[in-house]
């Protein structure tokens, strides 16, 4: 999909995408968030040094054996963890809705001003965005490897499955929404969702609701980390075939294993540049693709709406890792950062790259009109010998 802005971007794009959610940021993050929730309420007050190290060990192992059998990673997910993910979340939140704490609380601050763009701001983190585009190598593979081949047979079944898995989700979140909106009244305003979640479970549960809380953390976690492993091995085998998958997904486990050794809070500190930096054009990519036949998928729009919006996101980028780790307000980049403050609307609310992104899709669509005849690029890589 980046290819179409041009051969050399999109491997960066891809690269650079594929890096930041699988071994540098995502995948660690999994086990720390594991660690964190699901093992570390049962410490206490206990030393714990060296566990953390251990489990992170334990779980890299067990999503390694996962991810080097590809072709049976659907039944495994499929048939034992996804449903068991889906009764644990279902039990904590169905009784959280059918006894809520305590009253729905008003949101509070830039939620109750700006909701809108606080939303899109804090979705950063959970970088389902950035993940969607990696997951779906998996689920076409899979439903190729259940025998339908045709173009066709893969976007109805695709398509379907990806209905039926917003619905759910959509439905979920609603449900940890209200448990969330609930929970203000009796246990307090927390640091994150994530003591909600912990506070909620042992609310209702003791512990029982921790252990019950450890199962949906870490089944969820394993699950997100398999995917993020598997696809990434697949994409930088078919980027570099002489290298095996099982070595891309060795090297791969071991980084991620490596950097869960730093932290939640560190992991955290280190990807927030790099969300501000390639939010904002995983965004426009998708939005393109969707767009993609009403301009004739012409190569001149995708280059200048990219082009327009990749400044922007590297200012943001920039920007966000000056403040973080240098803690300078007078540099190069903070002049930039005020004067766009001042003449970029939206660029205060960290959505600045949306105006550059309009009219660099405004542009490419008038130069694509001035040029006829559509331009359909071929991909960066192909596999078999075949354009994927």
């Amino acid at each position: 999909m980046a290819g179409r802005a041009g051969r050399v971007y999109g491997v960066f794009f891809a690269v650079a995408l594929y890096l930041a959610i699988s071994p540098l940021f995502a995948a660690p993050r999994t086990a720390t968030v594991s660690f964190d929730l699901g093992i570390k309420p049962f410490l206490g007050e206990r030393e714990h040094k060296g566990l953390p190290a251990a489990f992170a060990a334990a779980f890299f192992a067990l999503t390694y054996w996962l991810s080097i059998s590809p072709g049976k990673l659907v039944d495994r997910v499929g048939k034992v963890l996804t449903p068991a993910l889906l009764v644990s979340i279902a039990v904590l939140v169905g009784y959280a809705a059918a006894k809520p704490m305590a009253s729905l609380q008003m949101p509070a601050a830039d939620y109750a001003a700006n909701p809108v763009v606080k939303g899109l701001i804090e979705g950063y983190g959970t970088m389902d965005a950035l993940a969607s585009l990696v997951f779906a190598i998996i689920v076409i593979d899979a439903v190729r490897g259940m025998g339908f081949a045709k173009k066709e047979e893969v976007l109805y079944l695709t398509s379907r499955a990806g209905f039926v898995a917003a619905a759910f989700l959509a439905l979920v979140y609603a449900f940890v929404a209200y448990m969330g909106a609930t929970s203000a009244g009796a246990i307090g305003i927390q640091e994150n969702g994530a003591a909600v979640l912990a506070k909620s479970a042992q609310h209702y549960f003791g512990t029982a609701g921790n252990v019950l809380l450890a199962v949906i953390v870490i089944l969820a976690c394993l699950l997100t980390s398999v995917g993020l492993i598997t696809a990434c091995g697949e994409y930088f085998h078919r980027l570099a075939p002489r290298v095996s998958y099982r070595a891309w997904t060795t090297v791969f486990t071991l980084v991620s294993l490596a950097l869960a050794n730093v932290g939640l809070s560190g992991i955290i500190k280190l990807s927030v540049p790099a969300l501000m930096l390639l939010y904002p054009l995983t965004v426009v990519l998708i939005a393109l693709a969707f767009l993609d036949r009403f301009f004739g998928g012409r190569r001149i729009v995708y280059a200048c709406t990219v082009a327009a919006t990749l400044p922007v996101a590297l200012i943001d980028g920039w920007r966000t890792a000056h403040g973080m780790f240098d803690g300078a307000s007078d540099g190069l980049i903070m002049q930039i950062d005020a004067a766009l403050k001042n003449i970029l609307p939206l660029y205060a609310d960290g959505l600045g790259w949306v105006v550059p992104a309009a009219v660099g899709l405004a542009v490419g669509l008038v130069l694509g009109a001035a040029q006829g005849r559509a331009e359909r690029p071929s991909l960066p890589f192909a596999r078999n010998g075949k354009a994927v």
